[in-house]
């Protein structure tokens, strides 16, 4: 149950919406009362067992002091009008009820709608936040489509399950309790035999909903599994083509999916189990409440009259419905718990990149930046070990070497995406550790080999993070990044949408909207993964030159594969197996005849 009432808190904003539905659940349950009072009298009058009452009782909260006012006023209509204008106003303040009452329930669902909706909002909301502050290491061992389940599917199953049967645990238990004191009131006897034998029909419609729980949070799994392939098949379809693998494919999705079908299937007989068990409880327990029932009406000593015991038959029947969808409601919620509980999974994960209190500002680069000893692994094997490297203030760093030898890592611990497993990384003398990663990760522009952009406009992929930027500032940028020229030739211009992960434009176009972007934002530290490694000579040769200007007196770190392109680097750092092996300028290390030299000449050769 913890699981739910932690569903529950994200309505707390919303409970002013919660007390008007319970006002109003009342006022459904005030007027439904008063209109079985009602039947009394219009069951005594139609049977002509109607005496007239010439005084007016004393009020008092009970049903016999209602039932003695109501047989006082149709005593008076009777007198005065007769026994059928007495009907006519018995049937019309019935109409009257029935009318305030459902404008009551319309007001309940009136109010619960907004608790519901905006609690839900609010849980998608954190989950998104979660998402976004969550390390890098998170998705390194989660697939995306699973995560994607978790903030579209599941979430929409505690909206379903849990926040729509919300308003069944508000109104049916204050229904029920308040038919129950109305029906004590008739006759205490008759409603303790119902208390009685009730509690053995609830448990063994709640042996089913137990088994549910686990059930759903492994269809959850399933279909989180599924959209996992599906975001797998939408984003390498070339490659699916290209290797004739189609029929691979779709066979893998049918097996997942043909599993998930098999699991649904298990969990909507046992949910739909319910529906007809509970039917047949209800009717053997309102059997029963005849049967004993009516042994009392026939018995001569009982205080219980036939309109009375009618009356109490169809109070009685009507707390059925709500125990029913109370029934109904506890499944949802068993199903909607599993879905809460993969939620809360996301929610609960660990937060490795944390901050100190009081962390420290930081606005620019004064002096240098520097590795200390730095070691570093994501699980077992060491990434870097013992990196010793400085990195003064307007000087260009280049990191070259193998695949997998720890370049690309060197540049994210610098940015906190990862913090160091040994050692220190300081700016201007200050562990980064101890300044606020929003400030630290200000100070660097990222330009990688893969170029990150957005299904949305050219101007806000430049702009992107930053709400205060001017058309002026944009267009200035892209021309710095040699991105103009084909920006003003594109359809709507600033304003051309660029597709998914800007699959309009050409590799060249999209790493160079990528380094203007970095040139908007200025930062102190420009840092280049690779940024011309996957292009063709004429798109490299203007990002290079665009490049060129934005390096111009800023601080570097470039990470290369192609050598040429960092020859007039301050220091040139090779890392082999997360060790550096050789440091030094291009000339110096050309002349050292070691590893860097024979990396050159294949390149040349090549």
């Amino acid at each position: 149950m913890r699981k739910f009432f932690r569903v529950l808190s994200y309505a707390k904003p919303y409970w002013g919406y919660a007390l008007l539905n319970v006002l109003f659940n009342l006022w459904v349950v005030m007027f439904s009362l008063f209109t079985f009072a009602l039947l009394v009298p219009f069951l005594n009058l139609l049977f002509g067992n109607t005496e007239l009452v010439t005084e007016a009782p004393k009020f008092a909260f009970s049903f016999d002091a209602m039932l003695a006012t109501l047989n006082y006023f149709i005593s008076k209509v009777i007198t005065t009008q007769g026994h059928e204008n007495a009907l006519l106003y018995i049937c019309l303040i019935m109409l009257s009820a029935f009318l305030l009452r459902n404008a009551g329930r319309f007001l309940t669902s009136y109010f619960i709608a907004a608790l519901r909706v905006g609690a839900t909002r609010d849980l998608r909301n954190a989950i998104y936040h979660r998402i976004l502050i969550l390390p890098l290491s998170f998705y390194n061992k989660n697939r995306k489509g699973d995560i994607m389940a978790r903030i579209s599917s599941d979430v929409q199953e505690v909206e379903n399950s849990i926040m729509n049967s919300l308003e069944m645990f508000v109104r049916d238990p204050i229904t029920i309790i308040a038919y129950l004191v109305f029906m004590i009131s008739m006759s205490p006897q008759l409603t303790l035999f119902v208390l009685i034998i009730l509690p053995f029909a609830g448990y063994i419609i709640g042996a089913v909903g137990r088994s549910l729980r686990k059930t759903s949070k492994a269809g959850q799994d399933r279909l989180a599994g599924m959209l996992s392939i599906i975001e797998e098949t939408i984003s390498g379809l070339r490659i699916i083509k290209a290797f004739n693998a189609i029929e691979y494919s779709d066979q893998r999705f049918r097996e997942q999916n043909s599993k998930f079908s098999h699991l649904m299937q298990r969990i909507y007989r046992r949910r739909d189990l319910s529906s007809p068990m509970s039917e047949f409880l209800s009717s053997v327990v309102v059997i029963i409440v005849l049967w004993f029932g009516g042994r009392m009406v026939l018995s001569d000593n009982s205080p219980l009259g036939a309109a009375d015991f009618i009356t109490y038959i169809v109070v009685f029947s009507q707390i059925i419905p709500p125990a029913k969808t109370f029934t109904q409601a506890y499944y949802n919620m068993q199903k909607g718990i599993a879905s809460a509980e993969r939620i809360f999974e996301l929610l609960d994960a660990e937060e490795v990149i944390t901050e100190k209190p009081g962390a420290l500002d930081v606005s620019t680069l004064n002096h240098s930046i520097e590795y200390k000893d730095v070691s570093f692994r994501y699980n077992t094997d060491w990434v870097l070990r013992d990196i010793n490297l400085r990195v003064e203030k307007g000087k260009m760093i280049a990191l070259v070497g193998e695949s997998g030898g720890g370049k690309s890592t060197m540049v994210d611990l610098l940015a906190r995406f990862y913090d160091v497993t040994e050692g220190s990384i300081t700016v201007d003398g200050i562990d980064i550790r101890e300044l606020r990663i929003d400030k630290l990760r200000g100070l660097f522009g990222i330009v990688t080999q893969e170029s990150i952009l957005f299904n949305d406009t050219v101007f806000n992929n430049i702009a992107f993070g930053m709400r205060d930027a001017t058309m002026e500032q944009v267009v200035e940028a892209a021309k710095v990044a040699n991105a103009h020229d084909f920006i003003i030739q594109l359809p709507d211009g600033y304003e051309t949408y660029i597709g998914d992960r800007g699959s309009n434009l050409s590799g060249g176009q999209r790493q160079r909207l990528s380094i203007a972007r970095a040139v908007l934002k200025n930062p102190a530290v420009l840092i280049l993964d690779e940024a011309t490694s996957s292009l063709d000579t004429e798109a490299e040769r203007l990002v290079q030159e665009a490049l060129s200007r934005l390096m111009e007196s800023r601080t570097s770190v470039v990470i290369a594969h192609r050598l040429s392109t960092i020859q007039h680097a301050d220091e040139i750092i090779l890392l082999q197996k997360g060790r550096i092996i050789e440091r030094g300028t291009h000339h110096q290390l050309m002349e050292s005849n070691g590893v860097y030299k024979r990396l050159c000449e294949l390149q040349t050769f090549a």
